[in-house]
């Protein structure tokens, strides 16, 4: 998979919205072991270091918790998992019906839109 980084958001940023969505998508499932930062710096093509301020960000949500010798693990906190999967989900929806609006749709037609997407 390939990763773009944007030059105006501090990379660590936006490694810890990568890994969000991997946790909250299931990628990373809860209780799972992480691969290391070597592993994972090596797979976004970054820095260990920014790797490990990423990773330290998301230590410091309790998204994931760290065992003395053994790494890191996806927390086992479900309901933790499930609050961050609804707030992502929210700020998808308003940014959709914000830009519709913008073109001139309310969210009856918004809607009609989605429905009509295949997938």
């Amino acid at each position: 998979m390939e990763f773009t980084f944007d030059n105006n958001i501090p990379i660590y940023i936006q490694l810890l919205e990568y890994m969000k969505i991997y946790l909250i998508s299931g990628v990373f499932k809860c209780g799972e072991k992480l691969p290391s930062v070597r592993e994972l710096s090596g797979l976004f093509k970054v820095n260990p270091n920014t790797m490990q301020k990423a990773l330290a960000e998301l230590e410091s949500t309790s998204l994931i918790y760290t065992e003395r010798t053994y790494g890191k693990y996806v927390t086992e906190d479900r309901e933790l998992i499930e609050k961050l999967k609804d707030e992502y989900a929210n700020t998808l929806a308003k940014s959709y019906f914000e830009g519709m609006k913008r073109i001139g749709l309310g969210k009856a037609d918004s809607i009609k839109y989605l429905e009509g997407i295949d997938e």
